[in-house]
Parts: structure tokens; sequence; C-alpha cells
């Protein structure tokens, strides 16, 4: 298995840099790590007092990185979910915080191992992944990042301002889920046929 810094330098590699995209809840964003949680943790780069858009451009790679093992990593206890899935949920949660938490906890119920929807990584959760690793070993990071995939373009069914991230211009798959299918085996990828129809409703 790759080590988290590792798997974290690729997650930083896919967000690119600088961004403050008005279409985009999270704001300005510099490697991934947006202005939401640099004033969460504080972080006044320049040190005149605030946390602005100045912050998020001063911010290093090597300090997204950092931010990313401690807080969306360690503190949100990934690391206790099986090796397996750790990537896509760790690459997820920069996306797009406890909701990669949530995918999770709905999947393991249509597995029928009840937990409650609730964002955390607790004992339950933790639990109940290492018991669905178990019961599908060759399939359950497949079945996560499918899921994942179907949150993108659910969440572009409901908020048309979020579909260029799941579709290019040209028709194509769009960067969320082809970031989703990084994490899925080939064989289940859609091909571009499948993407277009699942996306010819948009207009």
């Amino acid at each position: 298995m790759q080590s988290v810094r590792e798997i974290a330098e690729e997650i930083v590699a896919r967000e690119g840099g600088y961004v403050n995209d008005p279409d985009d809840p999270g704001g300005a964003t510099n490697h991934g790590v947006t202005i939401h949680t640099m004033r969460r943790l504080g972080l006044d780069l320049d040190g005149d007092g605030q946390v602005s858009a100045a912050d998020v451009r001063a911010l290093s790679r090597d300090q997204a990185i950092e931010i990313f093992v401690r807080h969306y990593y360690q503190q949100t206890r990934i690391n206790r979910l099986p090796e397996s899935i750790q990537p896509s949920v760790f690459d997820m949660y920069v996306n797009a915080g406890a909701n990669a938490v949530r995918i999770l906890q709905r999947l393991l119920n249509d597995m029928r191992l009840q937990v409650e929807v609730d964002g955390v990584i607790g004992p339950q959760t933790i639990a109940a992944a290492r018991d669905a690793q178990a019961a599908a070993p060759g399939h359950f990071a497949d079945a996560y990042g499918i899921a994942r995939r179907n949150y993108y373009y659910a969440l572009a069914d409901r908020r048309p301002s979020s579909r260029k991230y799941a579709r290019r211009r040209d028709g194509g798959k769009g960067g969320w889920i082809r970031r989703a299918e990084e994490f899925i085996a080939p064989r289940f990828h859609l091909t571009e046929a499948q993407h277009r129809e699942r996306v010819a409703g948009w207009g």
C-alpha cells in the first residue's frame, strides 16, 4: 500500500493550484485547501490579522500535504478504515468533506451492515467497514468508488452550476467522474456512451 504522504501528494497534484471559481462552494482554493479550512485552522500566513484569499495563494504544496495528512486523514480516523478504501475515502474527504463518510455509511447500510449516516468515522463505522471488507475483499473498494461516482452525478442533477465538473464542454467525462474512476477497477468504468446517456437529460 502507498504511504499516506504519497496519497496526499497525489491528491495535491490532482487538485492543482490556486482557483477561485464562483460556482464552487469551497471558495478560494489552493492545492485543494479551501479558504474555509484555512479560517477554521487559523492559518493567517501573511500575519495581517485575517485569513483571506491572499493567504490561500500563499499556501505551499508541503503545507497542503501536512493539512491533509493531519486533519483529513488522521483526525477523521480514515486511517482506521480498511486499507483498500483509504485512498478513495481520503481523496473524497478532501473533495467533499464529511460527505465522503456519508457515502461510505450509506454503502454499508446497502450491504445490510447497519450504521448511522452521520459523516463521522466512529467505532460502529470502523467495525462495519472491516466486516464489509472481509465479506467482499475483491469488491468493497470498487463499490465505494461507484457510490462516489453516483454521488457526483446526483449532485450535478440537483445543482446545474456543478454540471461542468461532471461533464466536459464536449460532453465527455468531467473531472469529478474521472477522479472517481481513478479508484475503480477499469472493468467498472463507464464507457463514453454510458456517460453521455447518463447526462443526456442535463440539456
